[in-house]
């Protein structure tokens, strides 16, 4: 199963500030600030929800295809996706932009200050779908995650007119996104990823029940943080499956990616939806027990130890089949 992953690719340069940004601000002067704060560190880390779902699923073995636009300074994080397998061939080069990047700076309040520079994200609405079908012999899915939301509008009209079935995943986009918007891109959508608060956001801007989002969408995925994820489809009981007990909760930052990444993986796989659920459930526990998005190590024994203790020997057994 050929699977697509439309969406962001970003790098992201983190800094932690000693003090609290509240102290240097003079309440009759805020009209013309002008601070520049000293900091102690920087990170700089590979991130995207693009990227990030694309590399869990590289991790997995199931060879997803990276499709987003970079800048020309994209070859070093290109050479790490191909590395851990990725298809990055269908990666826009802008010619003029940099790679989106976001900038944050934490003070030792956990107050933040942080720009996003779209960049090159913005023309990844000039990639047609059709021609990365064409490169890899057709497409079995597209998953449109967050994105330029032109890019996401096109992506979702393409798969409708050629017949290609994809999944909806809006994630940080929805926040700027109207009814009208959400609701183009919900319609005959193959899935339907949110978590719990943009369940409620969806359901409130397009004025759709629950009900009639079930008969738009063929499966509906919901996650529920500590309690895993909701799998509800028309006229079925709903498939819920619980997630794993992290060791750490080191950072929380890409744990919806991981999830999609552990479950469009089972989906290639071709194992049944609940099993799918249950690595993504798996993958995202190993997320939130490591600092960054993309720096945890999915090791076979440790994977499958984990899983076998969570879900049983059965499904373990039919998830090693397909483990790298």
């Amino acid at each position: 199963m050929r699977i697509a992953v439309t969406g962001s690719i970003a790098n992201d340069h983190l800094m932690t500030f000693p003090g609290r940004f509240a102290d240097q601000f003079v309440a009759d002067q805020l009209h013309t600030v002008s601070l520049s704060f000293l900091v102690d560190s920087l990170e700089i880390r590979r991130g995207g929800v693009g990227a990030n779902i694309a590399f869990g699923m590289g991790q997995l073995g199931a060879n997803p295809i990276l499709v987003g636009a970079a800048g020309e300074d994209f070859e070093e994080y290109r050479a790490w996706l191909d590395r851990h397998g990725v298809d990055t061939e269908s990666v826009h080069i802008s010619e003029l932009r940099h790679t989106a990047r976001f900038t944050c700076t934490t003070d030792e309040a956990h107050n933040q200050i942080g720009s996003f520079y779209t960049g090159a994200m913005s023309e990844a609405r000039q990639i047609e779908l059709q021609t990365v079908a064409d490169r890899v012999g057709g497409l079995d899915l597209v998953c449109i995650s967050a994105d330029d939301p032109e890019a996401m509008t096109r992506h979702t009209e393409e798969c409708r007119k050629r017949n290609i079935p994809f999944a909806a995943d809006f994630s940080q986009q929805i926040a700027r996104m109207g009814g009208e918007d959400i609701r183009a891109l919900v319609e005959g959508a193959t899935f339907l990823f949110s978590n719990e608060y943009e369940k409620e956001l969806i359901e409130t801007k397009t004025g759709w029940s629950d009900k009639e989002i079930l008969a738009k969408v063929a499966t509906r995925v919901v996650t529920l943080g500590a309690k895993g994820v909701r799998i509800e489809r028309e006229g079925e009981e709903p498939i819920v499956v619980g997630v794993p007990k992290e060791k750490a909760k080191a950072d929380p930052t890409g744990v919806g990616d991981a999830f999609r990444a552990g479950f469009l993986s089972g989906l290639a796989w071709g194992v049944s939806m609940e099993r799918a659920a249950q690595v993504g459930c798996m993958v995202a526990t190993l997320v939130i027990e490591t600092v960054g998005t993309q720096e945890y190590e999915l090791k076979r024994a440790h994977f499958m130890e984990r899983f076998t203790k969570q879900y049983g020997e059965e499904a373990a057994a039919e998830v090693a089949a397909h483990l790298n």
